[in-house]
């Protein structure tokens, strides 16, 4: 026989007072059927609301003038969805998911779980679905894209040279670290490119990438639009005018005598290694390299006396190596001189007049690239007529020490042979009429001869090359596997294209 203990006790049950089912007791002494058919906690939470959307820019309207890109099932669309539901905050959120509904349908749901003390202090949870829908619209900055014309502050580039290669290096530069992406619209025009923004911050914020990048200058204006005289407030337009240093990669140039002398007692004549944030020059019968900012040059401004498309093709005859090469008395706080190139004597005639004319005597500080037969493109100066102060004033106290030809660069041959062996590529500007810029799109010769100049000068000189993103080819590595007949395509750096194209540092 068994005794049940007396503290064992046992669960008591009720009758619900609505419908008399057996419940368990709470507050309400009612059952969960009728506390829901009676009590509906989400009363006042919308079930339909509309979410705007751009199509142009893929972002979400989060409040009036605050647009947000989110994906598709995101968290941060989830928090912006639930934000726009009214009255949320009277109940307990538990839980929030997705239904999965088609892309194209314009309709996103979400199923959200709540709870709520009612009667008495019980507690009641209950699970509903939102529908949203989804109407297109467009963004106030979309908005002013489409308009062309509307712009708060545009950047005015300008360079007055007779060729377009610092474009192509800072449209290079504006891709890799994508300076332009607040940029409503894009103009070229004569010397130059207009950049049109929305705000005077963004325009501003170019300019100093501007700085940054090329050695250059800038002017500020405004002028008055529009002028409210209730609450005083003014509606200007800004324009920003960078000037851009008119020296460029591969220039010959006569430095005045102060900046000379400011540089480490460099020669005056100097032949313009390269342009970054800053312009890198050489003295090619010394090999004496200085360095000058922006800041220098502005000082003293001066311009070329030839520019690289006005070169004149030589070939060398004889080449003879000077050791132990001094640096012509110069020295001072700038003063180096470079350890990458050679100083040497060369003989050199015209490649048009081979066999014709008297070989020419000059020096150059190519002395480690070139050998007998190679072809290379210099500055005449005994037939040049040239209209520069500096020069002027050289050309007097330096009579008897005036080379005939200036060598700048080495020519490697055929210029349709290298472009058919390149095996890279660059990016360009979308060629869309609103955001894009207009550099490249133009099919006039002079714009083409340019564009490779600029792709020869980045096999050619490895730290412009380094600021640069490069990419292969894949259109002309795949055709050249097709004629090869072989599946594999290899991984191709730009040491190996360089290296088939015979080019040095």
């Amino acid at each position: 026989m068994e005794y049940i203990p007396m503290n064992q006790e046992t669960p008591t049950k009720i009758l619900c007072c609505e419908c008399g089912t057996l419940i368990d007791p709470n507050p309400s002494n009612t059952c969960i059927s009728c506390l829901r058919s009676k009590i509906d906690i989400t009363e006042g939470i919308p079930k339909e609301m509309i979410v705007y959307f751009c199509k142009k820019c893929e972002r979400y309207q989060q409040a009036m003038g605050q647009w947000i890109v989110a994906e598709l099932e995101s968290r941060e669309l989830m928090s912006l969805l639930l934000k726009k539901l009214k009255n949320l905050n009277r109940v307990h959120l538990v839980d929030a998911n997705f239904i999965w509904t088609e892309p194209h349908s314009k309709r996103l749901k979400i199923k959200l779980t709540v709870q709520k003390e009612v009667q008495g202090g019980a507690i009641l949870q209950q699970i509903f679905i939102v529908e949203y829908s989804v109407h297109s619209s467009m963004c106030d900055q979309c908005h002013r894209i489409e308009a062309k014309d509307f712009w708060k502050a545009v950047v005015q580039v300008r360079q007055k040279v007779t060729h377009k290669k610092t474009f192509y290096y800072l449209e290079q530069l504006l891709l890799k670290y994508k300076a332009h992406d607040r940029c409503v619209n894009v103009k070229q025009i004569h010397e130059g490119i207009d950049f049109f923004y929305d705000k005077r911050d963004d325009a501003k914020k170019l300019v100093d990438f501007l700085q940054s990048m090329v050695p250059c200058r800038y002017t500020t204006s405004k002028q008055l639009i529009s002028h409210d005289t209730h609450n005083n407030t003014y509606n200007y337009k800004y324009t920003f005018a960078v000037e851009i240093v008119p020296i460029c990669k591969d220039d010959v140039v006569c430095l005045p005598l102060a900046t000379a002398r400011q540089l480490g007692n460099i020669g005056q004549i100097c032949v313009v290694l390269r342009v970054t944030n800053l312009i890198t020059v050489i003295d090619p019968f010394t090999l004496n390299v200085a360095e000058m900012n922006a800041t220098t040059y502005f000082r003293a401004p001066f311009r070329s006396i030839c520019y690289s498309n006005k070169l004149i093709e030589y070939t060398i005859m004889e080449m003879d190596m000077i050791a132990n090469a001094n640096n012509g008395g110069g020295g001072g706080a700038n003063f180096r001189q470079s350890q990458k190139h050679e100083l040497a004597d060369a003989y050199l005639v015209k490649s048009s007049e081979i066999g014709s004319s008297a070989q020419i005597h000059t020096r150059t500080h190519l002395g480690h690239l070139l050998h007998p037969g190679d072809l290379i493109l210099g500055f005449d100066l005994s037939t040049a007529n040239l209209n520069e102060p500096n020069w002027e004033l050289y050309e007097q106290s330096h009579q008897d020490k005036i080379p005939d030809v200036i060598i700048v660069k080495k020519y490697y041959g055929d210029r349709n042979e290298r472009k058919r062996r390149r095996r890279w590529r660059l990016r360009k500007f979308l060629n869309d009429a609103e955001t894009a810029s207009q550099i490249s799109s133009n099919n006039n010769n002079r714009m083409d001869d340019d564009y490779i100049e600029f792709m020869e000068d980045l096999e050619e000189d490895d730290i412009i090359r380094r600021h640069i993103n490069i990419y292969k080819d894949k259109r002309k590595i795949d055709s050249e596997m097709a004629v090869e007949n072989d599946d594999d395509v290899p991984e191709i750096s730009l040491q190996e294209m360089l290296d088939d194209l015979n080019i040095g540092d």
